[in-house]
Order: structure tokens, then C-alpha cells, then sequence
């Protein structure tokens, strides 16, 4: 082995070190979680726990490879403050935070309806703190005197990058990741960061994830026995690092990439940023790809409602498992136009945010809270293989909205990873509903950390990323289109219920 990589894949719940071959083989991956901090009623990142974690592991993984690279991957909306002796001045709040309403409204009241916002800076309005602009606001706001403190903002991965090297940086994957904190026409830090009084605190150049940090610090020298010349990266959006293996594979553009979890989040690279009057308002946004390039997105926590409502409909049946697919099942559901299970558990969070989590099945309401609650259970709950049927139905005409939001067009190829690559159902369901556009799966099961992988071997090698497409192998196995002729009446029934608050 010529030389190891170790990548630093942050989740929000999950936390992972993997170890990549210079042949981009993934040799093995440790996982852990970490409880949240509580202040000040705020869940807060655990970001010393994590270090001694990432340092342990970076230890005994350097005893086995030979590292020259580590690279840091990390969910969005997220960021740290540090002060002058380079520590955290205020605690790195949970994006899941919900501040309430009348923050939500003053913060708009300051810098200007959301519309306007979007169209500035490819950011759509979200609850919770999911726009990291307020979660900067709010630290303002509940920590005043650690914020006093504060020397530097940065991003989630540059936080870790400083804390390995002691450098500071900014890359644009995560600036362009509904921060509300880019302006996308004038190339440059926002009108909000300017009237969140920031700017000397942003770093005031984006490089590239593929572009080195710098050299590891020699106290993590030391501390792990990496050599002192072991190279940091910038570090990525773990959403953009997921497209980088297709953009080797298939170009820069003419797919989009349905990325499957807790999040999905569907992603259609397209040549130029901009809105139509009609999309602002609604929960679609530009992330920035790792070559600066628009990515029309569009997201909804299919994964969570998923495991959350599936959760609910085992314990009804006292069940562990998910039953098969049968396809007459399906189609009979989507016949009889009777029963629906609409969004969302977390409010404001994808594409109907006016929804209240729910099944209506008869034109009779069944909120989730009564469901949970056993006040009222739905008919069609009844029956443990149609609840999960109904379920999965939902998540395809979500997933729907989403593609027609990003913009998808006739001909685009569509490419699922992820968790729902295994959901038969949701495949055969959603192939079918496209049926100008061919739907693939991928055999890319961690695909944040492959495409956090690659950045590193480019800067390594120096090589673009369109050289390493052939030292890997990506199979695009292809979904029939299945028969469902109900299909697309029985959405225009269940889009009506969801776009009107119950």
C-alpha cells in the first residue's frame, strides 16, 4: 500500500472513521455516537468528546496505515465559534433547535421577507435553526458574552480543519448550504452576514475541498503518530461529496442524484442559478457543488418519517419486521383513492410544510398525536402489510414533488442511493411515476465518505476528478417500470390534502 486516507464523516447522529486505500478501497469504518450537551435548553454538540474520539481513532488507525491525508465530511447548517485561545466561545447549538416563531418573524423583520432572501442567496425559509444565519443570530442573542468572545466563525469541516492544523479556511460547499450567508449573483458574503456584523469574522476566501488546509498541527503529530507532513484537506458538505463519484462517472450534469437517509435529498446540477416566480416560497434551494456550480435541491426527512411512522405501525401489530412488496397491494391502494398518509412529523422541514402529519382515509382525519395517543387509529392500520403500504406510497409522492422541484426534465437519468435502495416498493412505485426518465439504483452504500475520499487523492496526486474515474466502479442497476395505472390520479387526491393545512 503506497499511502491510507482517513476520513471524518459526521452525521448528526452517527460519527464515523474510515480508512481509503490510495485505490479508493475502503479498508474498515468505526462508528460512534455521542449524547447531546444540554444548555440553556439547547441540545448542544458534544465537540470535545468528539475530538478525543477522532484523535484516539486517528491513533490507533496510524499504528496499521500508512496515512498522508485526512479529509472531513460533515452535515450541514452547522457551524462553531472560536475565540482567541482557538476553542469553542459559544456551544455549537443543535440545528434542530426550534427558537419559535416570533424569532423567526424578527429575523426577517431585520433582513428582509424570505422570497427576497431566496432569491439572494439560494436559501428557502426553514423552521428550527437549519439556516445557519440564525443559528449566528441566536448565539447572538443567548450568548452574548461567549459571542463577545468570539475571533472566527466557521464552518462545520474548517472547525475541524483548525482544530488538526490551526489554520483557518472556508470552501464553498458549505457556504452555499442554505446559510442564507452567500450572495449567489454578487459572488460574495451576503447582505445578512453584513447585517449580522460578521464579515471580519468569516474567512475571507473559499477554496476548494480538494485544496489542502495545510500540514497537521504537531500536537496531533504527537498526539496520534501521524507523520508531521500528513495533509488536511478543506474539508466538504457531506451532500456534495455524495455527487462527486457520479460527476466523475456521468459529467457534471444531466442526472439527479436522489440521495436516501434520515434526509432526502434530491440534487439536479443545472448550468445556471435562478429561481422561477412561481418557486419562491417553497423548500427548494441551491447548494453550491465543490466546483461552484449550481445544484438545484430539494429535500424532505423521508428516512425519519419513514422509521418514525413504521416504528408507530409495528407497535400497533405487535411486529419487528416490514413485510414484502406485492404489487396488487399497491395497485389496489391506489385505486380505491381512500386512504393517505401525509406529511410532515417535523414541521417546515420539506415540500408541504403547511402539512400536519396524518392519514386521512374516507375524508375522515387521523392525526399522528391521536394515532400515538390510541384515541383513533385509520381503517387501512388495521391491516399491517396496507399501513406500511400506505406509508410507502407517501414517501414516493414526497419524493415526487421534490424531483419536479429540482427541475427535473424528460430524459435525466434518476439515481437512488442510500437506505431506500432496498425499499422495493418505493422503486418500483417511483420508476413507474417516471416514466420519461430512467431510474437506477447505485451499489455506492457510503457515499459521503467515498466522495470525501476522492477529494483527498486530489490532493495528493494532484490529479482532477475526472482522472480517478476509472479506479473505482459504480453500477447503475436499472428499475423496470412497473404497471400503475391509479398512480397519478390517486396523487392528485393525496397533493390536495397535503397542500392544505388540516
Amino acid at each position: 500500500m503506497k499511502y491510507a486516507i482517513a476520513v471524518i464523516d459526521i452525521g448528526m447522529t452517527n460519527k464515523k472513521v474510515a480508512i481509503y486505500d490510495e485505490n479508493l478501497k475502503q479498508l474498515e469504518a468505526r462508528y460512534r455516537t455521542f449524547d447531546p450537551v444540554p444548555v440553556k435548553n439547547c441540545q448542544t454538540h458534544d465537540l470535545a468528546a468528539m475530538e478525543s474520539w477522532f484523535i484516539d481513532e486517528l491513533r490507533r488507525t496510524a499504528a496499521i496505515y500508512p496515512i498522508r491525508a485526512i479529509t472531513i465530511s460533515t452535515h450541514g447548517a452547522t457551524f462553531v465559534c472560536v475565540g482567541e485561545d482557538g476553542m469553542p466561545s459559544v456551544p455549537s447549538v443543535y440545528y434542530t433547535h426550534e427558537p419559535g416563531d416570533t424569532f423567526h418573524d424578527a429575523f426577517y423583520a431585520r433582513f428582509g421577507r424570505p422570497e427576497t432572501l431566496q432569491a439572494e442567496t439560494g436559501t428557502p425559509y426553514f423552521k428550527a435553526l437549519i439556516n445557519p444565519a440564525k443559528g449566528i443570530l441566536f448565539a447572538q442573542e443567548q450568548f452574548p458574552e461567549g459571542f463577545r468572545r468570539t475571533k472566527y466563525i466557521l464552518n462545520y469541516p474548517q472547525y475541524w480543519g483548525y482544530r488538526f492544523t490551526g489554520r483557518l479556511g472556508a470552501e464553498n460547499t458549505y457556504v452555499g448550504c442554505h446559510s442564507y450567508l452567500w450572495d449567489w449573483k454578487q459572488g460574495t458574503w451576503s447582505s445578512v452576514a453584513a447585517g449580522l456584523g460578521i464579515r471580519e469574522l468569516l474567512p475571507g476566501e473559499l477554496r476548494h475541498s480538494w485544496d489542502v488546509l495545510g500540514p497537521i498541527s504537531s500536537h496531533l503529530a504527537k498526539a496520534t503518530g501521524l507523520a508531521p507532513d500528513t495533509l488536511v484537506t478543506m474539508g466538504i458538505h457531506d451532500s456534495n461529496a455524495s455527487l462527486l463519484p457520479h460527476f466523475a462517472k456521468k459529467g457534471r450534469r444531466g442526472f439527479v442524484l436522489n440521495s436516501t437517509g434520515t434526509w432526502c435529498v434530491l440534487m439536479n446540477p443545472v448550468e445556471r442559478y435562478g429561481f422561477k416566480d412561481d418557486e419562491l416560497g417553497k423548500v427548494v434551494f441551491f447548494n453550491q457543488s465543490a466546483f461552484g456550480t449550481p445544484v438545484k435541491t430539494a429535500i424532505f426527512l423521508g428516512g425519519y418519517e419513514y422509521e418514525t411512522w413504521s416504528h408507530l405501525i409495528q407497535k400497533l401489530h405487535h411486529r419487528q419486521d416490514l413485510p414484502p412488496f406485492k404489487i396488487g397491494l399497491y395497485r389496489s391502494i391506489l385505486a380505491n383513492r381512500s386512504a393517505f398518509l401525509l406529511p410532515e412529523l417535523t414541521a417546515g422541514s420539506g415540500q408541504f410544510p403547511g402539512s400536519k402529519p396524518r392519514v386521512v382515509e374516507n375524508d375522515v382525519s387521523y392525526s399522528y398525536q391521536d394515532i400515538v395517543a390510541g384515541k383513533s387509529v385509520p381503517p387501512c392500520f388495521n391491516d399491517f402489510e396496507t399501513a406500511i403500504a400506505v406509508l410507502r406510497i407517501s414517501l414516493v409522492m414526497q419524493t415526487l414533488t421534490a424531483l419536479e422541484r429540482t427541475g427535473l426534465e424528460p430524459g435525466q437519468e434518476v439515481y437512488t442511493e442510500g437506505g431506500f435502495r432496498k425499499n422495493e416498493a418505493y422503486n418500483s412505485l417511483l420508476s413507474a411515476a417516471l416514466q420519461d426518465n430512467p431510474l437506477a439504483l447505485t451499489d455506492i452504500a457510503e457515499a459521503t465518505a467515498f466522495g470525501a475520499a476522492m477529494t483527498a487523492k486530489m490532493a495528493l496526486t494532484g490529479n482532477s476528478l475526472e482522472d480517478l474515474k476509472d479506479d473505482f466502479s459504480v453500477e447503475y442497476q436499472q428499475v423496470p417500470k412497473a404497471s400503475f395505472p391509479d398512480l397519478i390520479p390517486y396523487r392528485k387526491i393525496w397533493c390536495t390534502f397535503a397542500e392544505k393545512e388540516d
